[in-house]
């Protein structure tokens, strides 16, 4: 991906995710192929990078970019837009979450609805200094608990 410091300035936040699967459970439909080509058409996102990691039994992995498998149709197209920006040693640090035995998913994408807003909050002079996700899990418990002290009352 060739930038320039104006296309950097205009980049929305960038994120990634992982998401493993393991043995006996990799019911791989083609479905979230299908849901990120929709995300990426809408232009709510744009794919930097996305692969498949295999984490063997001994530990060992391997890493397979999209044109090394067989690609589901819905992501061919995303292929001419990936810049494949991650290394050898993001690669080996993603790895190190994943049980052997497993396969998983790598996605990096740019937040492209929030390009404006990023390019606005840099032109204003301002700096990212924190982000985070809430587990969906925490808001869950959360709304469980409010619920549950409503009930109480």
């Amino acid at each position: 991906m060739s930038t320039t410091p104006e296309s950097v300035d205009e980049l929305g936040p960038v994120d990634y995710l992982v998401v493993e699967f393991p043995p006996g459970a990799q019911n791989f439909t083609g479905e979230m192929a299908g849901e990120l080509a929709k995300l990426a058409e809408a232009g709510t996102v744009r794919i930097l990078d996305l692969l498949i990691l295999q984490k063997n039994e001994d530990g060992s992995v391997e890493a397979f970019e999209m044109d090394d498998l067989d690609e589901v149709e819905e992501v061919v197209a995303l292929e001419a837009h990936i810049a494949e920006i991650l290394a050898e040693e993001d690669v080996e640090l993603l790895a190190a979450a994943m049980v052997p035995g497993t396969v998983a998913g790598v996605i990096v994408w740019e937040n492209s609805w929030a390009a404006p807003f990023a390019s606005a909050a840099r032109r204003a002079g301002g700096q990212l200094v924190a982000t985070g996700r809430i587990p969906i899990q925490a808001i869950v418990a959360s709304l469980e608990a409010e619920l549950a002290s409503e009930e109480g009352h």
